[in-house]
């Protein structure tokens, strides 16, 4: 389904429900979206992770999948 597809049938939705615990969680999910930014959503240690595995990448210090499903099986 395409996007302008996707559109429209959420809109029909919302149209065709009268659940205003629904309307309040779409309108939420538009205005909470819109004004925080994801990473500073993370908490400090979340940040601090990603930092890390970024650097770790950068340095080429990283397995590829099937070395690490070997070494954790």
């Amino acid at each position: 389904m395409n996007i302008q597809a996707e559109k429209l049938e959420l809109v029909r939705m919302i149209l065709d429900t009268d659940n205003p615990n629904i309307l309040s969680s779409v309108k939420r999910i538009f205005t909470t979206s819109q004004n925080i930014d994801f990473w500073e959503s993370l908490s400090q240690t979340q940040q601090a992770e990603i930092l890390r595995g970024m650097e770790e990448i950068e340095n080429n210090e990283t397995v590829n999948y099937e070395q690490f499903i070997a070494k954790h099986r």
